[in-house]
This record gives C-alpha cells, sequence and structure tokens, in this order.
C-alpha cells in the first residue's frame, strides 16, 4: 500500500539564507546536530540547557533563545525531544512554538519517539499552517547518533516530502531511511521495534540467569544460544551477563547504552496504543512490569540489559 516511486532528489539543500533548524540537544539530538553541521549545513538550534547550546555553538551552529525563533529562520526544521507533551508544547506554544513562526512549505522532521496520536495531530496542525510534517524516530542509539549510522522509521504523507526528509537526514546523520507509510507509521514501526527488543532482551537475561544457576558458563551458553535457534540482536551483540560480550554497557557496570527508563517509556507507549487498537499485549505488559520494577529499584538510568540484575536478585 505505501510503496511509492521515489522521485530523484540527491540533495534537499536549503534556500539562499535559510538554516536548518535542529530543537532538542539532549544525547541524541546534540550528536545529531553536530553531524548536521559537519555536513555543510547551516544550522541553528535550540534547547533549554544552556551547556548543550554552548557545545554546539563551539561546533558551528548558531543559537536561537525559542523555538519559534528557530523555525522563523528555518526551511527545515528538526526536533529530538523526550516525550508528546515536550513536542507538542515545542510546536503549538502560542508564544514560542514552531507553529507561529514557521515559513510556508517549510519541512517539519520530528526524531522524538512518541505516540502515532500526537504525531498524526501535529502533522494536522502543520498541514493547516500550510508546511510539510514527518515522525522519523531513530533506531541506533547514541553510538549511531554519534557515528552518524542512524536508521530512521519514517511517517510521510506522499512520495515527495519522504525524498526530502531521506535527503535531509541521510547521509548527514543516518546510514538508511525506511518509508513506513502514512504520518504516525514511523512512531508505529518503531514501538512494535522496541517492544520486541524489550521482550527479547528480558527473555535472555532470564535464559542466561538460568544457565548460569545450572552452572554452564556464561560465555559457553552466550555462544549456543548464537549458534541455535535463540539467537537474535540481544544475544549477538548486547548479551546482558557481564562478561559474555566485550564494549556492551554489562561489561561497564551497565553504564552508557540506552536506559532502562526509556525502554520503560517505549514499552509504556506501545502497551496503550495496544489498548487503545484493542490489541492483546500479553508479553508486552509482563515486560513492562519487569522493567519498572527494575526501575523502582533505582537502577532507571543504567543501560536496559540491565534487567539482567533484576533476575539476578540485585
Amino acid at each position: 500500500r505505501f510503496r511509492f516511486a521515489m522521485p530523484s532528489v540527491a540533495r534537499f539543500s536549503t534556500a539562499a539564507g535559510k538554516s536548518t533548524g535542529f530543537i532538542g540537544l539532549g544525547n541524541m539530538g546534540a550528536s545529531m546536530a553536530i553531524n548536521l553541521v559537519k555536513s555543510g549545513r547551516k544550522v541553528v538550534v535550540y534547547d533549554i540547557n544552556q551547556a548543550a547550546l554552548a557545545k554546539l555553538k563551539d561546533a558551528g551552529a548558531s543559537v536561537a533563545s525559542t523555538p519559534a525563533e528557530v523555525a522563523a529562520q528555518s526551511e527545515v526544521v528538526i526536533t529530538m525531544l523526550p516525550a508528546s507533551p515536550h513536542v507538542l508544547d515545542v510546536f503549538r506554544n502560542p508564544k514560542t512554538g514552531i507553529l507561529s513562526t514557521a515559513n510556508k512549505g517549510a519541512l517539519m522532521i520530528d526524531c522524538s519517539t512518541i505516540d502515532p496520536q500526537s504525531a498524526r495531530a501535529v502533522g494536522e496542525d502543520c498541514r493547516n499552517k500550510g508546511l510539510v510534517f514527518c515522525d522519523a524516530p531513530v533506531s541506533g542509539g547514541t553510538a549511531g547518533a554519534a557515528a552518524g549510522t542512524l536508521t530512521f522509521m519514517v511517517g510521510a504523507e506522499d512520495a515527495a516530502s519522504m525524498a526530502k526528509t531521506e535527503a535531509v537526514l541521510v547521509p548527514a546523520a543516518g546510514k538508511k531511511a525506511i518509508h513506513c507509510g502514512g504520518i504516525g507509521s514511523g512512531q508505529a514501526a518503531k514501538l512494535c521495534n522496541n517492544l520486541l527488543l524489550g521482550i527479547s532482551m528480558a527473555g535472555l537475561a532470564e535464559a542466561m540467569r538460568l544457565g548460569e544457576k545450572l552452572g554452564v558458563d556464561p560465555k559457553v551458553l552466550g555462544g549456543v544460544i548464537n549458534s541455535s535457534s535463540g539467537k537474535c540482536w540481544s544475544s549477538e551483540v548486547y548479551n546482558p551477563c557481564p562478561g559474555v560480550l566485550e564494549n556492551v554497557p554489562a561489561g561497564r557496570g551497565y553504564s552508557g547504552g540506552f536506559a532502562t527508563d526509556l525502554m520503560l517509556k517505549d514499552l509504556s507507549l506501545a502497551t496503550a496504543a495496544a489498548r487503545d487498537a484493542k490489541t492483546p499485549l500479553p508479553l508486552g505488559g509482563l515486560a513492562q512490569q519487569l522493567y519498572a520494577l527494575n526501575s523502582a529499584q533505582g537502577n532507571g538510568s543504567l543501560d536496559f540489559s540491565a534487567i539482567y540484575q533484576l533476575f539476578k536478585g540485585k
């Protein structure tokens, strides 16, 4: 249904005097914005964190005082924000929001992970203002953001807006952009992917702990799983048991990576979406409770693979 013939767009460059705006300079957004600067774009940024703004200014970006100021200067605006309420406020705030000053025909790309309904609502707001909107949540984590190898899951109204979005994001900020369907479909795909990731990581952690208790060396068990039908992304490149793999959060006290609280947020969005769609989500609901329990025990800032510690009783 959503397989469009992509128009030939080698590069979507901003018009003379116009910038690429970037709003939200957290662990992901800051790296993405820096990569856009490195690609040669004229970038204007905004964040409530002054230290983050200073870092981007040092990298060559210009700094705005509000999202509205970013939008007024830009033909493309990218947002990377923590949750749906932040996205809605950044767009809709009557005094400081993007919609109050955005240039007609400008491209709005929201890379935040939010619920599909909010993405569609913002898309409708943008359409009413004569703007083009795409939701484009990402996969690849902080390492992918820094390396410019993110994958973008894009919800776009048509092939032309998809092509423009892809030309902005790839290769400057990522390696691939996948058209998932209409507006909101990018968010839906992201939630389904992270739902599966959260479930599979919890299952792997449970299996690894059982093997350890039964006397199997964790490295041996990890090798068995990766040579057998239990193999998955988590077992192959992100094993949660310390000592099995190098250069993963489990080997450095679960620091860095994708926080437990962020996984909990995504699972909560997925379970809410399932409720609205009247679709049963028994494994997802259980996984959500497991990550919530681990967060409640003070591990919310640790990488989500720290779910292994929950099964270990720590």
